[in-house]
């Protein structure tokens, strides 16, 4: 004995109500992707002040490989924009601090200046991990507005290797690895930040 016919309007009710749950799918995906997509924006403001660019720095960025970098693995560069006009940077790196690496984000203004550091991921005891708070911490605020000419490279060291940073206390290893991470990154975008900022967008 065959089925009966469906009636073509149990049909159309079918199609109708899959069509809007799929809306209804991509609609939260859309606001769940947008909100992510936010706090990666609010988690530059650190390195990044929100009213020095115009353009998405997350849509505008390139995988860079550079020894400056302390990585031997691409890592993401964003870059900011006002009118077009190349506006700052944010440098992903890595020093090697006393208990393993130490990811840092490093927001450079378009002069050269330190616009922030942040620590994105570090694995240091509990004690030194306090100088690397999510606000930046006591001790890597001394770095903004510093620049290659403030002070010159050879003061991009720990006071008692004769440079003009203090360590934090109790700590040589990882203080000194941050230092010099810096200034290797601001020398490297003193000679190639031109053409990091020409390069083409990657996803």
């Amino acid at each position: 004995m065959t089925e009966p016919r469906r009636p073509l309007h149990y049909l159309v009710l079918s199609a109708v109500c899959a069509l809007a749950l799929l809306a209804a799918a991509l609609y939260s995906h859309g606001r769940i992707a947008r909100a992510r997509h936010q706090l990666a924006l609010d988690a530059l403001a650190g390195v990044l002040p929100r009213d020095s660019y115009d353009n998405d720095p997350l849509r505008d960025r390139i995988l860079l490989t550079h020894p400056a970098l302390g990585s031997a693995a691409p890592l993401p560069l964003l870059r900011a924009r006002r009118g077009g006009a190349p506006a700052a940077l944010v440098v992903e790196a890595v020093a090697q601090g006393y208990a393993g690496p130490i990811r840092l984000h490093v927001g450079i203004a378009r002069d050269g200046r330190v616009l922030g550091v942040r620590v994105l991921s570090q694995q240091e005891t509990p004690g030194l991990g306090d100088a690397f708070q999510r606000d930046g911490g006591y001790w890597l605020g001394r770095f903004d507005g510093r620049s290659l000419q403030d002070p010159v490279p050879e003061g991009w060291r720990l006071r008692r290797d004769g440079g003009e940073f203090d360590q934090f206390a109790g700590a040589t290893v990882t203080p000194r690895a941050i230092v010099l991470r810096l200034r290797d990154v601001l020398q490297a975008y003193a000679q190639d930040g031109e053409q990091w900022f020409a390069q083409p967008a990657q996803p």
